[in-house]
This record gives C-alpha cells, structure tokens and sequence, in this order.
C-alpha cells in the first residue's frame, strides 16, 4: 500500500488540526450572520475589520489581506526594491520564495538574489557581515521550515535589525508560523514583528484556516502592498470565504501555540529514544520538527506504512529526501492531544521493536 493511502486510513494523525476537508469552511461559517454584507475589492467591514485586527496585534499601523503569501511576499520585497533602487534582496537558501516558487521572484520581478548562511544552519548575524550595500532587502523565516523549524536567539533577531537599520536595508519577516514561535522567545507577536520592517502572517499553516495572508507595515508601504496586490491579480471581487475562516481559527487557536509547543518536545522526546531515530532540533523550539530515519526513502515509505496498519496512528503520508538524509515533517496542533496515551504509548514500542530489526 502506498504510503499516503495508508495515512488517509488511519484513526489517529500526529500532526495538523483534521482533515482539511468541507468541513472546515462550515465550522467557521456556522454561526455567520447570513445578511451579512460581502467585501468588495478590498472593501468593506468584513475585511477592513479584520486588517485592523491584525495590524494590531503585530503592532503594525496598516494591513492588508492576500489570498496567499506567495503573492504577499514578493509584493513586499518589490516594494523595498523600488524604494532603493535596486533589486539585489538576501535570504536563506532554503526559503520559500527559493524552493517553492517556481523561481517567481526571479522571472516577475528580476530580484538579484544573495544566500545567506548555508542549507544546514539558521541565518546568524555573522552572515550579514559585509553584505552588497546595494541589497534593498533581507527576508528571514521565523521558523525555517527546511530546517526542522529552527529558530535564531531572539538576541540575534535584534542584532540583525540594529544592523540593517543601519547600513538602510529593509527586514522582512516571513512569518508564516510567527505565532508558533512565540512560547519559545516568550515574546508578543508586535515584539518580534517590531524588529522588521514588514511582516507576513499565513492563516492556513498553524491557524488552520482555508488560505490566505496578511502583511503588515506602515501605511505608505501597506499602501503600495494593495496595488502591487491588484497587479498579481489578487484584488478577487470577495476575499471573504477565506477571511471568515481565517478569523475563526485565529480565535480557536491563537491561544493554543503553547499547548502545541509542549507537545512538539514531547513527542521528539519519544522519538529521539528510539533506536536510530533522530529529531531535528533535538529539541523543537515552535510546534515543528523534522523526524530522521536511518533508511533509503523508499525502504521509509514501506517501514512507516507498515507502522500506520498496526498501530492506525498516522505518522506522515510524505518522506523527503534532502542529500543523504531522510527525514519527514511535524507540525502539531489539535490532532495530537486527541490520541489515547496507551496508543501513543503503542505507538513507540511498535516504532522501537521494528527499527531494531531494519538498521
């Protein structure tokens, strides 16, 4: 059986909220006021309301919805190019707009891009040392998702904002999974959002909504962001099916990232004592993490299959394979405090007796 088939047939998942299915769009409308009047291009109370929700609490004076980040993203950073001059941006290269893009932000808006740090480590000041004085823009992930949902010092979050500042380079945060990396820094949203000049928030990931995003500035550059938002072809007649999900599950949800954060080294914990299992972080520092098997991809798939018909706890219906490693993703929520602790506990016997006989 393929794994994703198997995955699909198991009673219990590790990771996410439930199945990303109709019913989430009914949960967040079930008690919407059917009178209701819809946002139109931009427009009305239903997305108005939202932006300056939003904008408040990442201390921002302005926001503006995207129906994704995609779009959000590299509208800011053609922004922060115009404003200089220059296309020349900077950022890790396992980012987003790098791996996931189709080279987007390259084929529609020509950036010249600079990598910073390398694909095993998080951006540290160090890497910033010298950069081209011409880069317009520097883009740092909160959590880096490819790297296990690591994260840098909050210290060093203020020493690269000091130093961009500075030399007059704009900090852009993508900060799709922002909310869950604050139990960990123990900081507000508008802490962390005030060290950068711009900042996206997805509603889809750790949120659980249908889709869509916010980026947030001041009001010049939120300004321009709904332009550049019309020029991408984002500017839909209504933007409210996601925007109702998306407050919805804000609301469930916003105050449930320790709960998920407590749960994330928890599980890792059990993995890591498993004979040849590795997490990384060793440690997870957000909801996230990666879970590394000392397997070729394929014998992975086969083994993790195997896992999901005896145990019916879904560990993941994808494995990835980066060089040598392989290795698949976490990212906890609502799904992991429903699972029984005896099955859990099942669970890693299950794992532990079968990695003893395959490495």
């Amino acid at each position: 059986m393929k794994l994703a088939d198997s995955y699909k047939q198991t009673q219990y998942q590790l990771a996410g909220h439930g199945k990303r299915n109709i019913e989430v769009l009914k949960e967040a409308f079930d008690q919407v006021d059917g009178e209701m009047d819809s946002d139109i291009y931009g427009e009305g109370h239903v997305i108005e309301s939202f932006e300056r929700k939003i904008a408040a609490l990442l201390g921002k004076e302005r926001a503006v919805f995207f129906p994704s980040g995609t779009m959000a993203q590299q509208a800011a950073l053609r922004i922060w190019c115009d404003e200089k001059g220059s296309r020349k941006i900077a950022y890790h290269p396992l980012c987003h707009l790098e791996i996931h893009e189709e080279d987007g932000p390259r084929k529609l808006h020509h950036f010249e891009v600079t990598h910073l740090a390398d694909e095993t480590r998080v951006i540290e000041m160090d890497d910033l040392i010298n950069i081209d004085d011409g880069v317009s823009a520097v883009l740092l992930e909160l959590p880096q998702r490819e790297l296990g949902g690591r994260l840098p010092s909050f210290e060093t979050l203020q020493k690269i904002s000091a130093y961009c500042r500075e030399k007059g380079i704009r900090l852009h945060l993508d900060g799709a999974r922002l909310l869950e990396v604050l139990p960990y820094y123990k900081k507000t949203a508008s802490e962390v959002s005030k060290l950068f000049d711009s900042v996206y928030l997805s509603f889809y990931k750790g949120i659980g909504g249908i889709a869509g995003a916010i980026l947030a500035g001041e009001e010049s550059f939120v300004n321009q962001a709904r332009v550049w938002k019309r020029r991408h072809g984002g500017d839909l007649i209504c933007l409210y099916p996601y925007i109702i999900p998306a407050d919805h599950f804000y609301e469930k949800r916003k105050d449930k990232m320790a709960d998920y954060y407590v749960s994330a080294k928890e599980l890792a914990k059990s993995f890591n004592a498993c004979n040849g299992v590795t997490t990384i972080p060793a440690e997870p520092v957000s909801n996230m993490f990666h879970v590394h098997l000392p397997l070729k991809k394929e014998e992975a798939e086969a083994f993790i299959a195997e896992i999901h018909e005896e145990t019916t706890i879904g560990l993941t219906a994808k494995v990835q394979e980066r060089g040598n490693q392989v290795y698949f993703e976490l990212s906890l929520g609502d799904n992991y405090q429903s699972i029984p602790k005896d099955a859990l506990g099942h669970l890693f016997t299950v794992l532990e007796n079968k990695m003893k006989t395959s490495v």
